[in-house]
């Protein structure tokens, strides 16, 4: 019988990709390796895979520039990504948390722990992801022209999600806030 995933793992380290292929239960899973970015980004590519481990610092071409070329194309987004490394800063450096469309693990790793961030990358690359980056919403002057199509209609509707979603975000702030203050000053009684 057939292997009914396909996971790539791109890591300059052999050790880690053989890790990664003895952890995976045996038979469901057909493991394809890629050394550096540049070989990574053509499996990603050729392969058509249903999971990418894709690790942060690479030889040719780095993680982070794999993962921007992930994430500039709406196809390969929708493959769910668990992102490598032996340092979070390396990554919080360049990627805000939280992490919403692909997972984080931090090497060395267990199995049990490689197999929750392939399951919670899983379910994380479902998500509906807005038309326009968060990261170019951010960066962007507030007072853009809108082009005049049907893709407008839409953009403002992914934006307003944003915008419901950033509201949220805040109120739960606000509120974690007020219970650390109500907390401080319980203690200072």
């Amino acid at each position: 019988m057939a292997a009914s995933h396909k996971i790539l793992v791109i890591d300059d380290s052999r050790v880690i990709r053989m890790r990664v292929r003895d952890m995976l239960p045996q038979g469901n899973f057909e493991v394809v390796e890629a050394t550096d970015g540049v070989e990574g980004l053509d499996a990603i590519r050729n392969q058509k895979p249903n999971l990418i481990m894709l690790d942060f610092l690479l030889p040719r071409m780095s993680g982070w520039e794999v993962f921007q070329a992930i994430q500039a194309s709406p196809e390969l987004q929708k493959i769910p990504l668990v992102l490598m490394s032996g340092r979070r800063e390396e990554v919080t450096e360049k990627i805000q948390g939280p992490f919403e469309y692909f997972e984080f693990i931090q090497k060395p790793f267990e199995q049990k722990e490689l197999i929750d961030a392939i399951k919670a990358s899983m379910v994380k690359a479902r998500k509906v992801r807005p038309q326009t980056t968060t990261a170019a919403v951010a960066s962007a002057p507030v007072a853009t022209p809108a082009p005049a199509s049907s893709d407008s209609s839409a953009e403002i509707a992914a934006l307003k999600q944003q915008v419901a979603t950033l509201q949220k975000e805040v109120a739960m702030l606000k509120n974690q806030t007020a219970k650390i203050l109500a907390f401080i000053k319980q203690k200072l009684r």
